[in-house]
């Protein structure tokens, strides 16, 4: 019982018939989905030769057949590198070498990218999910093996950061981890058997598999998987299999907004729509809110599988902008850059404890005691406490300005910035000065067809912005750069590498 697998056998048992997944153009229940899970293990274990312990790197677009090897992967005890699909031959050859992946499941889309890596990376073995399928299919169906997994605290996933600066960073999160970040999130979003949970999320990605796919196979739900993102097909999804629980991040939730499906959307099931990857634009939030959808907000990190915060049913709506409060197995605090607790209304740095927490980086000893304080995580992420307890994000403290002396957050000048309804996006850094040391620098990307002028700029910032948190300079963009999983790359930015032109 100690291995996520368990979740899948033990609701064979309970509620065989009732539906697990729908996609792959068939709909899966409980019963069946053991059936194929346990047929999928005996070959990764009799045919593959993977052993406990085992490294499995997986490239792979969103599918039933990837989830179902998840668990697969758990019950003979392999540790599972979901590889990003975006990402290029050489950053998917790191995450190969540095977690020692013995073996690689792929589907058929990158046969050709999986023939490039096997000239230059030796696998034990090489398998095509699909086929995969294919060659279990003619086992029994009572084939059943014992899981490997006796301890809680086994690796069970690598799951590489963004890596915005510097090298990626292999977070290692043990089955324990996952149960305890499903039980958060069924707790704080009152998931049960009757919620459908869609994934737009890739399942590379930590999102995509804790929020809420697996949170929903615990509470034995069902879990669609309608497959690469499509802002028209996902609704026609959302309507036609009456969706309860959507999940994105700010890319997908605008996606969906500007599809011209959305205004006739029956979203009446729906009881919730939720964002997390990074922080939302509020006017975004409200649009949701006009059409009568409820619209959460919450806050996590691949480092803790990945949920810290989550705002519930009784907050969304006067609370909007914030990340909530805590889930329920998750202990926070604020400290300042002495490590002493910042007082209520002070930003600081965020720190987490509980069993959702990662034990270590990958092959990184030192990086690991670095990132941890007392026990503590360290996650370089600013945050404030209000006088209710509900918590705001500030911004990345590698982000942070200092001007002058004082502490300058891109995200609240950013959030002033994006009130204007001529601007789509935009993102605030840090350019040296050699009077203030730093000065605020805007760059922003313009709803098509809008134009705006330096003084409507400085105008909206001197309504809710002190002087030296208005920023010195705008530029105008035709994009943000972004990394393979949609964060701003503002690092770029202060490279000055995607300088347009200067708005004034």
């Amino acid at each position: 019982m100690y291995s996520i697998d368990y979740w899948i056998d033990k609701r064979a048992m309970i509620s065989p018939e009732r539906v697990a997944f729908r996609g792959d153009y068939q709909t899966w229940n409980y019963h069946q989905v053991a059936i194929v899970m346990n047929r999928m293990a005996v070959f990764f274990q009799d045919d593959m030769n993977i052993q406990k312990g085992d490294r499995v790197a997986i490239l792979a677009h969103n599918s039933v057949s990837y989830l179902i090897t998840y668990f697969a992967l758990a019950k003979v005890g392999a540790i599972v590198v979901p590889l990003n699909t975006r990402l290029s031959l050489k950053e998917w050859e790191f995450q190969i070498n540095d977690s020692g992946a013995k073996h690689l499941l792929y589907d058929h889309d990158f046969e050709q990218s999986v023939t490039e890596l096997q000239l230059i990376h030796r696998f034990e073995s090489v398998f095509e999910l699909g086929q995969c399928l294919k060659d279990t299919s003619t086992l029994s169906t009572s084939t059943h093996i014992s899981s490997k997994v006796t301890d809680p605290h086994t690796p069970f996933i690598i799951c590489y950061t963004s890596g915005t600066t510097g090298r990626p960073k292999g977070a290692v999160l043990t089955h324990e981890n996952m149960f305890w970040n499903a039980i958060n999130n069924i707790t704080a979003i009152d998931l049960t058997s009757y919620d459908r949970v869609i994934v737009l999320l890739p399942l590379f990605h930590i999102g995509g598999i804790g929020l809420f796919a697996f949170p929903t196979i615990l509470a034995g739900g069902a879990v669609v998987v309608p497959g690469k993102f499509n802002p028209d097909q996902a609704i026609h999804v959302i309507e036609q299999e009456k969706i309860t629980v959507v999940m994105g991040v700010p890319a997908i939730h605008e996606a969906l907004l500007n599809s011209s499906k959305f205004k006739q959307a029956d979203f009446s099931h729906v009881r919730w729509f939720y964002n997390g990857g990074a922080p939302i634009s509020q006017d975004v939030i409200k649009r949701f809110l006009s059409k009568g959808i409820p619209f959460g907000q919450g806050f996590g990190m691949s480092e803790t599988s990945p949920t810290i915060f989550m705002l519930t049913k009784e907050d969304y709506e006067r609370k909007i902008g914030s990340i909530g409060k805590p889930a329920l197995f998750n202990d926070v605090k604020i400290l300042d850059d002495h490590k002493r607790e910042v007082n209520q209304g002070e930003t600081g740095e965020l720190h987490i404890k509980g069993p959702n927490v990662m034990d270590a980086y990958w092959g990184l000893p030192e990086e690991t005691k670095n990132t941890f304080y007392e026990g503590w995580l360290a996650s370089g992420d600013l945050v404030r406490q209000d006088e209710e307890g509900f918590y705001w994000v500030a911004g990345r403290k590698k982000d942070m300005i200092i001007s002058g002396g004082e502490n300058v957050y891109p995200l609240e000048v950013e959030q002033v910035i994006d009130l204007l309804d001529e601007i789509e996006e935009v993102a605030v850094v840090g350019h040296p000065d050699e009077t203030w040391g730093e000065v605020p620098v805007a760059y922003i990307k313009l709803i098509q067809g809008e134009k705006i002028d330096r003084s409507q700029l400085i105008s909206e910032c001197q309504k809710y912005l002190g002087k030296y948190k208005i920023p010195k300079r705008f530029y105008e963009v035709s994009e943000l750069p972004r990394n393979a999983t949609g964060k701003v790359l503002k690092s770029k930015l202060v490279d000055q590498i995607y300088q347009e032109k200067e708005i004034d």
